[in-house]
């Protein structure tokens, strides 16, 4: 069987709290706005709380208080969209944010029915990213597992194959590996990054047991995950560069794009490309001459440790 084939399990659990998501993100978007921010007069008053208060938010929403703190303590139900928008508009929101919000105040009934369902790639898929050769991509689904990979990115980031599937996570190798704060330049970035990246799952899919469970086991075991998950920060994946530190080849840097497949909203192509005559480029093209024994170089940092 081939190995990035074969589906993750999904175990049964507690799922998280929707009404104490929505209840959180609120507040700490809130309590990042200062009066100034957004036009209104600070009095020096002594504040009880870092932020707006709740009456100011209510008032630049158009909304009266009461509703804003039912909305606030985590009761969205009946909120109409019109509102989230005047609320998301005066919290200066992000569309990742806007998003968010309105996937905790209105979650959509739909991803219920999607929740149980093993991850699985399709074969032409694979088969696309082995003709992908000198690029290192990979495909990652649902809490950003890692569900199918070419060879070069067996090369450039380890090879996951060695992994057991459950471990076939990003998250897990960020906060879980230290062989991957090595190879991440801007490992805090990544890191900051990976938990909006799974705030924002968090949002779409509150009743996934698996993510609840991934939360829970990193929360205990990372002081670092718990402090950016306490902040709710969120972000959708997109395009960027990434410095690395390989083990074979040094320094990399590589642009990184991100593709959203069609009808598998839930997972996504990732692509690495060095600018074409960098050294960078060389290196990746000195990785793939080196074939499987690039790979097989890497299977002692990307290898299950005792």
């Amino acid at each position: 069987m081939d190995e990035r084939r074969e589906p993750v399990p999904e175990p049964t659990g507690a799922a998280l709290d929707r009404r104490a998501e929505l209840s959180e993100f609120l507040r700490t978007r809130r309590a990042r706005l200062k009066p100034e921010d957004v036009g209104l007069p600070d009095f020096g008053r002594h504040r009880r709380v870092p932020g707006l208060r709740r009456e100011e938010l209510a008032q630049l929403a158009g909304v009266s208080v009461a509703y804003y703190t039912r909305l606030e303590q985590g009761n969205g139900q009946n909120v109409s969209a019109e509102v989230l928008d005047a609320i998301a508009r005066a919290l200066r929101l992000t569309d990742a944010e806007h998003a968010h919000l309105t996937h905790l105040a209105k979650p959509k009934q739909l991803k219920r029915k999607t929740g149980g369902r093993p991850q699985q790639v399709r074969g032409s898929l694979l088969q696309l990213l082995d003709t992908m050769e000198g690029c290192p991509a990979y495909i990652s689904g649902r809490r950003s597992d890692i569900l199918a990979w070419n060879r070069m990115a067996a090369a450039v980031f380890g090879d996951w194959a060695q992994l057991p599937p459950q471990e076939r996570n990003w998250a897990r190798l960020v906060f879980l590996r230290p062989e991957y704060r090595e190879l991440f330049v801007e490992w805090d970035q990544k890191a900051t990054d990976m938990v909006s990246f799974l705030r924002m799952d968090a949002g779409c899919h509150p009743d996934d047991p698996r993510l609840s469970a991934l939360v829970g086991e990193l929360s205990v075991k990372s002081e670092e995950f718990r402090r950016l998950w306490a902040t709710h920060d969120v972000k959708e994946k997109g395009y960027g560069v990434k410095r690395l530190h390989h083990p074979l080849v040094g320094d990399l840097t590589l642009h990184f794009e991100s593709f959203r497949l069609p009808d598998e909203s839930e997972q996504m192509l990732i692509t690495y490309h060095a600018e074409p005559g960098s050294p960078s480029a060389e290196a990746l093209r000195l990785l793939a001459s080196w074939g499987t024994d690039a790979t097989r170089a890497g299977q002692d940092w990307a290898a299950p440790q005792a």
